[in-house]
């Protein structure tokens, strides 16, 4: 079959992969019927140090057809669609049946696409470890596409204004305008903001963000704006999207006394000067982590179900798998008007 391999530095290409394979009794095979790719994808593709291994199937973000089940399965049936969770977990202790994979017991938290250890799902087929548990059916009146936003980047949006502490009437930030950070503008009118400030050196995607209803700014005139606007108060909350420490210094530097930030962009840098006495001084709250996407389902498929949520909004690009470098070049690229790109094998 074929997937899309990381060889190095922006160096992703269509190859000839192995067939997935039942190894474990709880383990199902998914056919791939749509995937996409991440802004944490980017790392990879850029050869971030921390991913120092080559030759695996990139991707954690698909939906698909079950085709086979091991003997240990019980939920999951050949021929059901599911979207399959970014986040894996054992799926067997009581975290992970609450569906905060990050707690997982058995240590057995883990992502797809990130080295060889599971290979990722930009690809015909993946292995889904505990089937009944890390996949799901998708949900009654949701398209393969929202069901796909579901699999990470909808849950992470959701997941990051939580970490922000957004609340009914705030004011509130989104710093880093691609998928998740849009698609956190849409979530934080939802949880009743006044207003949202949505930041981002790109043109295009502030435009995106003022269609929403947000005031859309660039990060150089951000502090100074919403200085003014706030009559020097600044903000509730401040969540940050982006994954650069330029970002996370300016959520620090918007956010009001006794207030809250929220980092969700993945940022692997090995240090930064942490403000602490700034932190201390103001009483921030500073919440940073990775989501746990099962725990989010049952919170946001009925706010899709109900047009509340439109998470399949920020997909711009549909393109077959065998296009992935190219998408892969034009996310990277920040070429005008690119967001989310949907694989379909």
């Amino acid at each position: 079959m074929k997937g899309l391999i990381y060889q190095g530095k922006r160096d992703i290409v269509l190859a000839d992969v192995p067939e997935p394979k039942i190894l474990d009794d709880r383990d199902i095979i998914v056919a791939v019927k749509a995937c996409s790719i991440c802004g944490s994808d980017l790392h990879i593709y850029n050869g971030d140090t921390f991913f120092d291994q080559t030759g695996y199937c990139v991707g954690h973000e698909a939906v698909g057809e079950v085709v086979e089940i091991g003997r240990g399965v019980h939920e999951r049936r050949v021929g059901e669609r599911v979207m399959i969770s970014a986040a894996v977990g054992c799926g067997s202790c009581p975290p992970c049946l609450a569906g905060v994979v990050l707690r997982c017991e058995r240590n057995l938290q883990q992502c797809y696409g990130l080295s060889n250890q599971l290979q990722g799902s930009q690809a015909e087929a993946v292995r889904v470890p505990a089937g009944d548990f890390n996949a799901a059916p998708i949900p009654e009146g949701l398209t393969d596409e929202q069901a796909l936003m579901l699999t990470d980047a909808a849950a992470t949006a959701w997941f990051g204004c939580e970490l922000a502490r957004i609340s009914p009437g705030g004011q509130v930030a989104v710093i880093g305008l691609g998928p998740i950070g849009l698609m956190a503008v849409e979530d934080a009118f939802v949880m009743g903001a006044a207003r949202v400030f949505a930041i981002d050196p790109v043109p295009e995607r502030r435009a995106i963000a003022s269609s929403l209803g947000a005031v859309a700014l660039d990060p150089s005139t951000a502090v100074d704006v919403i200085r003014e606007a706030t009559k020097g108060r600044m903000l509730d909350s401040v969540l940050e999207a982006a994954g650069v420490s330029s970002a996370l210094s300016l959520a620090l530097s918007l956010v009001g006394r006794m207030q809250n930030v929220g980092a969700i962009g993945v940022n692997l840098s090995p240090s930064f000067d942490f403000p602490v006495g700034l932190l201390f001084m103001h009483g921030i709250n500073l919440a940073i982590g990775t989501c746990s996407v099962p725990s989010y389902w049952p919170k946001l498929v009925p706010l899709i179900q109900q047009g509340r949520l439109r998470p399949e909004q920020f997909i711009t690009n549909r393109m077959a798998l065998a296009d992935g470098p190219r998408a892969y070049a034009a996310f990277d690229q920040r070429e005008a008007g690119t967001l989310k790109s949907v694989l379909v094998p």
